[in-house]
Parts: structure tokens; C-alpha cells; sequence
């Protein structure tokens, strides 16, 4: 078993077998030490993780937070821009200005830029004294950042609610968006062979195979959902689903709104879906981390951050044997609980 920092960390870790490991670090190639498996649920993170599970578990949640949560490629930054505009009064100047990766610290970022992938940015920023800086604070575990920030918080985090601070529901807002997980594996294996800490270097049929064997970050998937779904009811917890802001868009500003106690003119809200509609995201540099791009982090293909944005993509990339397999994990993991995704038919 390995221990986080201070041990104050009341779940166990334990470390995947080393075999294992191995044979996933040949296909995720920006980790470079293993992998650990945390609390009852074995919920899938880099070796780093181990030194940050207490700092993240017991930071200080104070009462103006707001955590924008979701596993990968859920349609979290569609989210995080829409529940940022709505708590600051649709403030599009500075929305322009500030990109969302300084509104919104990414809690556990550092722990998947391993020690020789952050040598490697360094050495490949080295000419620049700006971009050293920048990489610093990209690469900054986000506890530090957060405990400096004396203005009101905006948090994105893909950990689940059980391994983020205990007391965040009775304290803070939290927003949790899902997503149908075929979209998502597709989503997320495009930006696993784009970010180099990530580093993928296969196909997609192996990469959905490790998806849905938990052999891949923040997964199990459906244990993640569950999770939230299970405190949908929490007046501190909003669950939506990327296929409902996907249909109808308006609807889903008013729920946030309504969320966080504020009220919009149609006119407003028509405005704000414009903003938020997928051709305007796509090309709004403030969302699509071009910050990343440049320290080359994320490596550009000249495709954005923001990919098609469409529910239901995953048709073209699933054969008939894939799709079978799909439905039974789906089914196999939905057994137990009244989660369904909208979109489906019952």
C-alpha cells in the first residue's frame, strides 16, 4: 500500500501490479512510474497522485467555491464557460480576456506531469524566461494556487466526489456534467494521443478496451457518474448531461441559473447560447487551451481543443463487435442504479 503525504489520507492506494503497468506504459507513454488504484471503488491515477491525495482531500473549501466536475471529455469546458458566465453576471469582456484555464484551476493537473516529461518542457521552453514561468504555474499543484486566491473560486476537477474533500457538498457549489461514455472514449482517446502527458500511441480499439477494463485515469466510469447521480437531489449538486445541453441549450442555462440564484432576460440567454454555441466555441481562443499548445504540451494538430462537439460521433468509430461489447458493459454497469442517459431509449 502506498501513503499520501502527511498520511492524512483516509482511503487506501495501492499500486498496480507492475506487469501491468508496464505494458501500459508502452501505449501511454508520458507516464513513466506506474499507476495507483484509490479507495473501494480503485478509482485509476498515475503514481504521482500519491503525493497530492492528501493536499486535494483535505484543502479548504470555502462557501463562494464552485467545482465544475466530470469524468473527461464529458463536455466539461462547454460547462465550465457557461456556469463562469452565468455566476459572473455574463461578463463576456473579461471571459474574452482571461482564458478559462487562469478562471479555472485544474485541481489535479500536476499529478499527471510526471518528473521526466516536466524536464523535457522545461528543456524544450528553455529559451524563453516567459514560457518557463508559464510552465510553472501550468505545472503548479492547483491546491497551492487555490490557497493564494483571495477573489471567488472557480475549480474544474475529473476526480469523483470521494476522492475530493469531504465536506464540498455542505460547503460549496458543485456542477457535474455526463456524458454518454462511447462519446466520451472517442473524445478522450483523440486528446490522449494529443497530450503528450498522456502520450497514447495506439488505436482506438485498444485504447476502448483499456477504457472499459479501468485500466485507464479517473475510470471506472460508471462508478464516477454514480457517485454524483447518487446526490442529484443535494441542493449543492447540479447533475447535467452533455446530451441535454447538446438538445436544448437554453434549458440548460436556466437551470444553472436557477442554480445559482440568478435570473435572465431571453434575450440574455439567447446571447449566452450564442456564445456557447459549438462553431463560436470552437474558435473562442479564451477555451480552447491554447496555452498548452504553446508550451507544447498539447500537441497541435490544427484541430481545437473543442472537437465536433456532436452527440452520437462514436458511430464511426465503433464496429459491430465493439458495439455488441458496448452494450453489455453499459447494461452490466446501469444494473444497479436509476442512472440513464436522456438521450437513450429506455
Amino acid at each position: 500500500m502506498e501513503n499520501s503525504i502527511n498520511n492524512n489520507f483516509p482511503l487506501e492506494i495501492k499500486r498496480v501490479e507492475s506487469k501491468t503497468a508496464e505494458e501500459l506504459m508502452k501505449y501511454f507513454t508520458g507516464e513513466h512510474t506506474g499507476f495507483v488504484r484509490v479507495g473501494p471503488k480503485g478509482y485509476f491515477l498515475p503514481h504521482k497522485y500519491t503525493q497530492e491525495a492528501s493536499y486535494i482531500y483535505n484543502m479548504e473549501v470555502r462557501p463562494s467555491d464552485i467545482f465544475v466536475t466530470s469524468y473527461p471529455r464529458s463536455g466539461t469546458t462547454w460547462t465550465q464557460e457557461l456556469v463562469w458566465m452565468v455566476a459572473n453576471d455574463l461578463d463576456y469582456e473579461t471571459s474574452n480576456a482571461i482564458p478559462l484555464t487562469e478562471r479555472y484551476p485544474f485541481l489535479e493537473f500536476s499529478v499527471f506531469v510526471h518528473p521526466v516529461m516536466m524536464k523535457r518542457f522545461q528543456e524544450e521552453n528553455s529559451d524563453s524566461e516567459r514560457k518557463i514561468k508559464l510552465l510553472e504555474w501550468v505545472t503548479q499543484p492547483a491546491t497551492e494556487q487555490l490557497a493564494l486566491m483571495t477573489k471567488r473560486r472557480f475549480i474544474k476537477s475529473h476526480l469523483p466526489l470521494s476522492l475530493l474533500p469531504p465536506n464540498l457538498l455542505d460547503t460549496a457549489k458543485v456542477v457535474y456534467v455526463a456524458r454518454d461514455p462511447r462519446d466520451v472514449a472517442v473524445s478522450f482517446y483523440h486528446l490522449n494521443r494529443a497530450m503528450r502527458t498522456q502520450g497514447y500511441i495506439n488505436d482506438f480499439k485498444k485504447y476502448w478496451k483499456f477504457f472499459i477494463s479501468d485500466l485507464h485515469h479517473w475510470t471506472p466510469y460508471f462508478e464516477h457518474l454514480k457517485e454524483s447521480w447518487e446526490k442529484r437531489h443535494h441542493p449543492n449538486l447540479l447533475f447535467l448531461f452533455y446530451e441535454e445541453l447538446s438538445k436544448d441549450l437554453p434549458k440548460a442555462v436556466r437551470r444553472v441559473a436557477e442554480f445559482l440564484g440568478k435570473s435572465f432576460t431571453n434575450e440574455q440567454i439567447v446571447k449566452l447560447c450564442e456564445h456557447l454555441s459549438i462553431d463560436n466555441f470552437k474558435n473562442n481562443k479564451s477555451v480552447n487551451y491554447d496555452v498548452m499548445k504553446e508550451l507544447g504540451i498539447l500537441i497541435s494538430d490544427g484541430q481545437s481543443f473543442i472537437r465536433k462537439g456532436k452527440a452520437g460521433g462514436w458511430r464511426d468509430y465503433f464496429d459491430e463487435e465493439m458495439e455488441q461489447e458496448a452494450d453489455k458493459w453499459m447494461e452490466k454497469n446501469l444494473r444497479d442504479t436509476d442512472l440513464r442517459f436522456p438521450h437513450l431509449k429506455q
